[in-house]
Parts: C-alpha cells; sequence; structure tokens
C-alpha cells in the first residue's frame, strides 16, 4: 500500500482520545487514524436508525392507503390509460363528456 504523508492539527480532546485508543490497542497512532477513516467512509451515505425507522413508517402509511381492488379492474384502468396515451388524449378545449360518447360510439374523432 503506497502510503502519503499528511498533517492534521487536533484539539487536545481529540489528542487525547487518540493517543489513548492507540495505547490501548497496542497500535501506532496513525493505524488507528486510518482505520477510523476507513470505519467513518463505510458509514457514511447509510441512514441512522432513526432515519430508517422514520422511513419505514412514512411507506407504512403510504402502503395502507393504497386501494385494495381486483387485479382485472386494475389492468382494464392501466390498458384505458394506455389507450389515450396513444390516441393522444384529450384533445384541447373538447369536453370530457364528448370524448368518452365518441369513444363508446367508436369513432376517433378524426375528420376526413
Amino acid at each position: 500500500m503506497n502510503k502519503h504523508r499528511a498533517t492534521f492539527t487536533l484539539d487536545e480532546a481529540t489528542d487525547t482520545v487518540l493517543r489513548r485508543t492507540a495505547e490501548r490497542l497496542s497500535k501506532p497512532k496513525s493505524e488507528v487514524v486510518r482505520e477510523a477513516i476507513q470505519e467513518y467512509g463505510a458509514r457514511v451515505g447509510r441512514l441512522t436508525e432513526a432515519e430508517r425507522l422514520r422511513l419505514l413508517a412514512a411507506f407504512d402509511e403510504h402502503v395502507s392507503r393504497i386501494p385494495e381492488r381486483p387485479l382485472a379492474e386494475v389492468e382494464a384502468e392501466l390498458e384505458a390509460l394506455r389507450q389515450a396515451r396513444r390516441g393522444g388524449g384529450r384533445r384541447r378545449g373538447e369536453p370530457a363528456a364528448e370524448i368518452d360518447q365518441r369513444d363508446a360510439d367508436g369513432d376517433t374523432g378524426a375528420s376526413g
């Protein structure tokens, strides 16, 4: 492993903790610092326990709001949405009731 020299300024309390930890582990202070940085780096970006619990509670709340419907009903609604998107959706200024009636009649609304 290539090593690079770095200089850091520590407050007295941090230096005391570093020195005592190094003595307790019988390791050089530089090794304690390297291990601490590796451990800290691995934790960064992970959720704290409080964050994890908050997100799980939010998920549970939202999942409980999902209406229970038969699969066939959901699939029929999705197919209707797909058809509407393929057909360009509602035409500008055209009331939805007219579109629904035209669709029921099988008319595409295209003139000509």
